[in-house]
């Protein structure tokens, strides 16, 4: 584990010094929780954005998208549970003064249970190859079954627990399973409080006629109170999908884990209106084409997995989450609910306004059901930094650090090095620049040698490197280097253009999507 903790740690710090992500207000010592995106992290976040985008609006003739604003009606936040409901279970150690999520130490004792299961099956897996069935290995190896046996107790109980509501037998929990403060190691725990997460602000000229308003905690609000005005300007029929990016705010008491839990951070929302009783069809159909979409990227498939929710959310009748491997385990990706008719409704109740869908098929009116896919996009973010960051030692001796971003999402898809400073070779390197720059960002680089031009182009993932030298200027072609392999190619100047377009094009996972 501290293996994968000095690798979380080191591409904490590449993305800094490769200008990806920087600590907001870092000249004040930095604001807790909170990041902004470097010139290259911009770059990338953007490419996922678009990506997403293409995917689920461009590619889908029944989604639309929109842009609600952050700042909505109070009572939007009353009737969507969020002022009452939004809360986290909080518990405080009296040694170490810190405070912790109360559900997050019972779910990270369960995942170190878990891990001792993915050890024994390792092994056993490496111990029988081909031959080892992993189903009946865990139905019979005792010790397997003995902890999944502790894992179902530990989860029916905390399930049980949150259901009621019931705190005194969340704080129980802790205490029985005798977990520990990570920094003071004691279990001298309080008790366990509810908080709620919203951020509150003021909105009115003057402070005694302002009104509280809040930061929206989430994109989706925004789509169900515009249902009927897109419904009815883009003349949409049912089953159809609205979708929305946009940053939301949550006062994360226990933020950590860098950009993975965050207190300003992006959502790519898209909530799917359907015929009520057909919900759980769309929601294994949207689970299906979701774990499609993280495929497309060249994820290992074990790097994936669901999960289905403990305990359901006030509006759900089923939801599940599309788990990573990041470098601390498997966390949230990627949201799947079926949120019933609850946010429709109960905007129309505390609204006053019908919120309804008139199927002319049919000739009845009803409020539709919904299928929502919500995914972090600076999880998504950390995700794809996550994989694509490799320590590598070459067959000359030397290391180098490269990140395997996909091509199409890479910051900068094409680095244009002239090979001296001088002979004309500059000013050719700069002709290719000026084509290539309307399809793509690009990069000139003429300062230090290619093979240190080459290192820092690999360490911020650009997929192609494109080297200018004296053949140039006497049969028109230039080496094209790929970073992965780092193999090189000679080609006309004239194909550049072409041959980058092509290996950088989203079409090409956007055809995977069919």
């Amino acid at each position: 584990m501290a293996n994968q903790e000095d690798l979380f740690k080191n591409i904490i710090s590449h993305a800094k010094e490769y200008g990806f992500i920087f600590q907001s207000s870092e000249i004040y010592d930095g604001l807790s929780a909170v990041y902004d995106y470097g010139q290259n992290g911009a770059e990338l976040k953007k490419n996922i954005r678009d990506y997403w985008w293409k995917s689920m609006v461009q590619m889908n003739e029944n989604i639309v998208g929109i842009d609600s604003a952050i700042f909505m009606h109070p009572t939007v936040w009353k009737a969507s549970g969020h002022v009452d409901a939004f809360n986290d279970p909080l518990i405080d150690n009296k040694d170490s003064k810190k405070r912790y999520r109360a559900d997050v130490l019972i779910e990270d004792h369960v995942a170190k249970i878990e891990a001792k299961i993915q050890k024994e099956i390792s092994k056993a897996s490496e111990r029988f190859g081909d031959k080892f069935d992993e189903a009946v290995f865990r139905s019979t190896n005792p010790r397997v079954v003995e902890n999944q046996k502790k894992i179902d107790e530990i989860n029916n109980r905390f399930k049980n627990a949150l259901e009621k509501n019931d705190l005194t037998e969340v704080r129980q929990i802790i205490i029985d399973l005798e977990i520990v403060c990570p920094v003071s190691g004691s279990r001298n725990w309080t008790e366990v409080r509810q908080f709620n997460l919203m951020f509150s602000t003021q909105m009115g000229s003057v402070s005694e006629d302002a009104g509280t308003i809040y930061l929206r905690p989430e994109t989706a609000q925004g789509i169900f109170v515009n249902f009927l005005n897109v419904q009815k300007t883009g003349r949409m029929k049912i089953p159809f999908g609205i979708a929305q990016t946009g940053k939301a705010f949550r006062n994360e008491i226990v933020a950590r884990q860098f950009i993975f839990r965050m207190r300003e951070f992006e959502q790519m929302e898209m909530q799917f209106f359907v015929k009520p009783g057909t919900e759980m069809e769309w929601y294994n159909k949207w689970k299906e084409a979701r774990m499609k979409w993280h495929r497309t990227l060249g994820f290992p498939e074990s790097k994936h997995r669901f999960h289905d929710h403990i305990k359901l959310a006030h509006y759900a009748n089923a939801a599940c989450d599309i788990e990573f491997e990041f470098p601390f385990g498997f966390k949230e990706l990627e949201g799947i609910h079926s949120r019933t008719d609850f946010d429709l409704k109960s905007h129309e109740q505390f609204s006053g306004k019908k919120l309804q869908y008139f199927d002319s098929d049919d000739n009845q009116n009803f409020v539709p059901y919904v299928v929502e896919t919500s995914i972090g996009l600076d999880r998504m973010f950390l995700a794809i930094l996550s994989q694509a960051y490799k320590e590598e030692k070459l067959e000359d001796g030397s290391d180098r650090v490269v990140l395997n971003i996909p091509p199409m999402l890479a910051p900068i898809k094409c680095a244009i090095l002239p090979l001296v400073k001088k002979d004309g070779l500059p000013e050719k390197a700069q002709e290719i620049m000026d084509v290539l720059k309307y399809d793509h960002l690009c990069s000139y680089e003429e300062k230090d040698s290619i093979g240190k031009r080459y290192r820092r182009q690999d360490a911020i993932g650009t997929p192609y490197a494109v080297t200018i030298d004296h053949q140039t200027l006497e049969d028109s072609t230039v080496t094209i280097r790929e970073r992965d392999s780092m193999k090189q190619e000679r080609i006309p100047v004239d194909n550049v253009a072409k041959i980058v377009s092509e290996r950088v094009d989203m079409r090409k996972a956007l055809t995977q999507l069919n």
